[in-house]
């Protein structure tokens, strides 16, 4: 099962035990569905739980049944084509079957369980989350373009801050920041999404953390090794040249403990000295033999 179909899950175990935050869920689900105007209500899902959720949930809001249920798997649709029913739902959301374009109706949504639970049914219908283990990305998208931009006043009100977009006919609602994800999962009702979201920035922040510190030390080490090379070579030269017997001891035996250890790092080469000095001195004798070896 996907993530987004267990986020969808997850919402449909929040309890119909107020009609008021029903009928707003319901209104939700209507303006994102596939199909809701003066002949026709259509909802169509993929998800077993919310398709389980449908009759019961209309049932609590408008004592109503769909005047006809899905048939097998797959797609499940459910339709209400009866006059007297769909006149209930206009008359319910104070909506004019008559009019062009839907709109929200705030006066349903002034209680902030109403408006958790009318996100709630809106997601369920027409919404989407990607999997945060890969990406971070949420969104609500309907064919009702003035439903889409009061939705997303309503979702201000709230301190959610989405961004909005036109896709293929459909006005989108989206985030792509797991804080704001996890805020709004939080809001209409899935708390252990919105934890699975959280679980999955730190896990991902802490690799990125991991890689980082990693290729940063491949490189220090990178340049340790090309820094050790160049000593060695510089030492060689000046004792081809018969140069490195003529330097002064401190020299000669930091010359002839690189030569003996080209793998030790400076720390470790600084202990080798007798007696041992810092890194910082010996770096600087290192980096002297390798000024005259040049000449």
């Amino acid at each position: 099962m996907s993530f987004a179909a267990d986020v969808k899950t997850e919402l449909c175990r929040a309890p119909l035990s107020r009609k008021c935050c029903a009928q707003a869920e319901a209104y939700g689900a209507l303006l994102y569905c596939n199909t809701f105007h003066s002949r026709e209500a259509r909802l169509v899902t993929e998800n077993g739980a919310f398709a389980q959720r449908l009759p019961v949930l209309f049932k609590k809001a408008f004592h109503l049944p769909f005047d006809r249920l899905p048939e097998g798997g797959g797609k499940q649709v459910f339709t209400m084509e009866d006059p007297d029913k769909l006149a209930v739902l206009h008359q319910t959301f104070g909506a004019d079957p008559r009019a062009v374009s839907l709109h929200v109706n705030y006066a349903l949504l002034e209680e902030s369980c109403c408006r958790a639970s009318f996100l709630r049914g809106a997601f369920l219908a027409g919404g989407s989350v990607t999997d945060p283990w890969k990406s971070y990305h949420l969104e609500l998208a309907t064919s009702h373009h003035s439903v889409s931009r009061e939705v997303l006043a309503l979702m201000r009100e709230l301190d959610q801050e989405p961004k909005s977009a036109q896709r293929k006919g459909n006005a989108v609602i989206y985030f792509k920041q797991s804080e704001k994800i996890e805020d709004f999962l939080t809001c209409i009702g899935a708390p252990l999404a919105a934890m699975e979201v959280m679980n999955a920035k730190l896990e991902r922040d802490l690799r990125g953390s991991v890689n980082r510190r990693v290729n940063c030390d491949a490189a220090n080490l990178d340049k340790a090794v090309e820094a050790a090379m160049s000593q060695v070579e510089a030492i060689r030269r000046l004792e081809g040249s018969g140069t490195l017997i003529t330097l002064p001891d401190k020299l000669r035996e930091a010359a002839a403990l690189r030569l003996a250890h080209p793998e030790d790092t400076l720390a470790q080469l600084a202990q080798r000295c007798d007696p041992p000095i810092t890194k910082s001195a010996l770096n600087h004798r290192l980096r002297k033999l390798v000024e005259l070896g040049k000449g």
